[in-house]
């Protein structure tokens, strides 16, 4: 609370309060720009991440508060600065506050859904609204005790900084202490390369402890390994082909001469995917059918994080694999997967395959003709 006040005085200094100079015009223009801009970081960050806001609920919970908390501080310097810059920073600031919001909103409701496990959703919310209502009544009077103590810059500065290390750190662990159980390309990571590597199903709590709140997006890792390669789900068509045959270097057209587009297709004739691992390039390609379930992206995540695990420890000479033997390789994989084995033993510890969790991007299907496949 103490740390709003703050900012709420020093955001008043930044638009002109104080200042002699200042006019109404000028405050209402910069209200506008600061308005506008954070309206339209709504919009482009809904469009551009809207897709893994929920498989990756925990990771934008804690992104949230930092938004929100570097939007303070940046509020809190404003005042310091020249009246160019402090324009900047203040629709940065506006920007980074509707950042949260989106962040904050999306991710609290992914939560929420995870919490309600007997359809009690109306209940936890109304309850959650309650809790937050009591913390900020407490805030404000734990702020107005402070507030009388605290009188010069370096002290108002000292607490602030010290408030908002400890609200990230408490959130840290919060989000940290949430157990998802559906498995999203981090919790997939894990949980496919502890079964191949050991046998054994790791427990959605046990992932809990070992996964990264922050990851980067698509990564593959051997359990808890540095990443070896990465992996894209839901392409379309023509960027798998793209990764099978070369493209002409002036016109950018693909010229698949020895069929390999439709050897994939009818090696994975049974499945409701294609996966292909460019082994130069260190990248999975995973294109889904039109019908392809949860537990169809699951298996396609599992089989290109092994063939990409098998390509990375045959060495150097999986780099500059050929197709023919590459494309072995995919077929012993697909064989060697005992899938049936797999889902009955990741239900019976608790996971959900029913969420489609894998997708952090609007993807596309694909139709593939009878005739091509057999």
């Amino acid at each position: 609370m103490k740390s709003d006040e703050v900012r709420y005085a020093d955001g008043y200094l930044g638009v002109g309060v104080g200042d002699a100079s200042a006019s109404p015009t000028t405050a209402l223009l910069l209200s506008i720009l600061q308005e506008s801009t954070g309206r339209i970081a709504t919009i482009v960050f809904a469009d551009r991440l809207g897709t893994s806001l929920e498989p990756e609920c925990k990771m934008y919970r804690l992104a949230a508060d930092v938004f929100n908390d570097a939007a303070m501080l940046l509020d809190c310097l404003s005042p310091a600065l020249p009246r160019g810059p402090r324009v900047v920073l203040l629709s940065s600031s506006s920007m980074l506050r509707a950042l949260c919001g989106v962040a904050a909103g999306s991710s609290k409701a992914s939560l929420s859904a995870h919490f309600a496990r007997w359809g009690n959703l109306g209940e936890l919310n109304a309850k959650d609204s309650s809790q937050e209502t009591v913390i900020s009544l407490l805030g404000m009077l734990a702020g107005s005790v402070v507030v009388s103590y605290v009188s010069s810059p370096i002290t108002t500065w000292t607490c602030l900084v010290l408030l908002l290390s400890i609200h990230l750190a408490m959130n840290r662990a919060a989000v940290r202490a949430v157990t998802m159980h559906s498995l999203n390309r981090q919790r997939a990571n894990l949980v496919t390369s502890t079964y191949l590597d050991q046998d054994r199903i790791m427990s959605p709590k046990e992932v809990s402890m070992q996964e990264r709140i922050f990851e980067w997006d698509g990564v593959l890792r051997w359990r808890s390994s540095s990443p070896f390669a990465a992996a894209r789900i839901g392409l379309g068509l023509r960027d798998l082909l793209a990764s099978l045959a070369p493209a002409h270097e002036r016109t950018g057209s693909i010229r698949d001469t020895e069929a390999r587009l439709t050897r994939l297709i009818r090696l994975y004739s049974q499945e409701e995917f294609l996966v292909w691992y460019d082994a130069p390039q260190r990248l999975g390609h995973i294109t889904l059918k039109e019908r392809a379930t949860a537990e169809s992206q699951l298996k396609a995540w599992a089989l290109v994080l092994w063939i990409a695990h098998r390509h990375h420890a045959a060495g150097a000479d999986a780099t500059s694999a050929v197709f023919e033997t590459s494309l072995e390789v995919h077929r012993r994989t697909l064989q060697e997967l005992q899938w049936s084995d797999y889902t009955s033993r990741l239900r019976s510890a608790g996971w959900d395959l029913d969420i489609a969790s894998l997708e952090t991007t609007s993807g596309s299907r694909i139709r593939v003709n009878a005739s091509i496949g057999s």
